[in-house]
């Protein structure tokens, strides 16, 4: 817990930046639901990386969510992270507009939003590589008392070297009692655990189910549910069953199929109870299905 107590001890106020005058802006590369992200170059270093700025508005009324709790910022949750299944972030800070912002490794490769939706022979050849290097980044994340809260396909990208990297922790919070309580329903709403979305007290297993759900689109290229966009959608279908996987992916592994339905259990008690467990069903899938 050290690790959370460090972040807590707030250090020195940091020096506003303009954004635009301290990097070399190239082009804008994304933009997630609260934030702006730019490709650009340190001239201090030449190096490339990749900046975030979170939308200030958006970013207020999710912070009203934890008024009086000492909520640590992306940025400085970000900045600790080392993992190499995690982004290393470099710095961060407020820019002179307020707003927060981050400055992070630029990773030249392919969302695997993408590849899901593709299906591709890169996606087909290595899809329990990447579930396996995802599991070892959420892994890393909860060992450190972290829950991610949004871990899905559009959070994670894949480098050129095959190299998988989970992106976003702006919905991210400690693993305390005061974080895990009823009532912070966050999240992208296909890959929410039944607890959340019924405001139940929560814990890091709701991480594994999203987990599950997303190596389940990885596998299949569909979702265990119907697609839903609403939160009305996905109340009136967690009481349904998931589809199996073996339904779209016949030829799945059968250990690898199990890994990830278990891991899908609407009750929290019956899934995997740790990262850890899950990844381990799949290290040894691997190495049965593809020994050296």
């Amino acid at each position: 817990m050290s690790f959370l107590k460090n972040l807590f001890n707030k250090g020195p106020k940091i020096e506003k930046v303009e954004v635009a005058k301290r990097y070399q802006l190239h082009a804008r590369v994304g933009q997630g639901s609260m934030s702006k992200v730019w490709k650009a170059t340190d001239p201090i270093n030449n190096d490339l990386v990749a900046i975030k700025v979170l939308d200030k508005a958006k970013l207020f009324r999710l912070n009203q969510r934890f008024v009086g709790m000492n909520k640590p910022t992306e940025g400085e949750i970000a900045v600790v992270l080392n993992h190499p299944n995690v982004v290393k972030t470099h710095t961060h800070g407020i820019t002179t507009e307020d707003e927060e912002f981050l400055v992070m490794e630029f990773v030249e490769g392919l969302s695997m939003s993408y590849l899901v939706e593709t299906q591709n022979e890169q996606m087909q050849e290595n899809c329990i590589w990447y579930c396996i290097q995802v599991g070892e980044g959420l892994n890393y994340l909860h060992l450190n008392d972290w829950i991610h809260r949004d871990l899905c396909p559009r959070n994670i990208v894949v480098s050129e070297d095959e190299i998988v990297k989970i992106i976003d922790f702006g919905l991210m919070l400690p693993q305390t009692p005061e974080f895990r309580k009823p009532g912070n329903r966050t999240g992208t709403a296909n890959y929410m655990a039944p607890e959340l979305i019924m405001r139940q007290p929560t814990d890091q297993r709701i991480d594994v189910f999203s987990y599950a759900v997303t190596c389940f689109e990885m596998f299949s290229g569909q979702l265990p549910w119907p697609s839903a966009d609403t939160m009305e959608s996905v109340l009136h279908h967690i009481n349904q069953p998931p589809e199996d996987i073996r339904k779209f992916a016949p030829d799945l592994d059968e250990q690898i199929a199990q890994a990830i339905m278990t891991g899908l259990e609407k009750n929290p008690d019956d899934r995997w109870r740790t990262t850890r467990r899950m990844v381990n069903e799949f290290r040894e899938a691997a190495e049965r299905l593809y020994p050296e």
